[in-house]
């Protein structure tokens, strides 16, 4: 499982589930367990922390996607923002902040 430090884990929550089409596994006050992604991958734990997030994660997650377009059009239509594009040989991938600015990427197949 990868736990994301947060202020406010049941709001987190909520993006994440409809993000990954997921559920609710654990709801606790301080901590909220979703569970596995259908297509595979670790489950996400959203878990409170009383300080904001300083600076750039030190880990984060990336999607791939066979349409990444429309992926990042979802996402941000969930409350994702979209931060910038990138792309090396074979590779382009979206990167984006959920609602409480934690960066993940969504990643799909380049033109190049």
């Amino acid at each position: 499982m990868i736990t994301v430090d947060c202020a406010e884990p049941q709001r987190l929550a909520e993006f994440w589930t409809a993000a990954l089409g997921v559920a609710v596994a654990a709801d606790y006050p301080e901590f909220v367990m979703l569970e596995r992604p259908p297509s595979g991958g670790p489950k996400l734990g959203f878990q409170r922390v009383p300080e904001p997030r300083a600076g750039k994660n030190r880990i984060h997650v990336d999607f791939g996607a066979e349409d990444r377009e429309a992926e990042v059009r979802r996402l941000v239509g969930l409350g994702a923002a979209e931060l910038g594009q990138h792309s090396v040989p074979g590779v382009e991938w979206t990167v984006l902040e959920d609602p409480e600015g934690n960066v993940f990427c969504v990643a799909g197949k380049g033109a190049h």
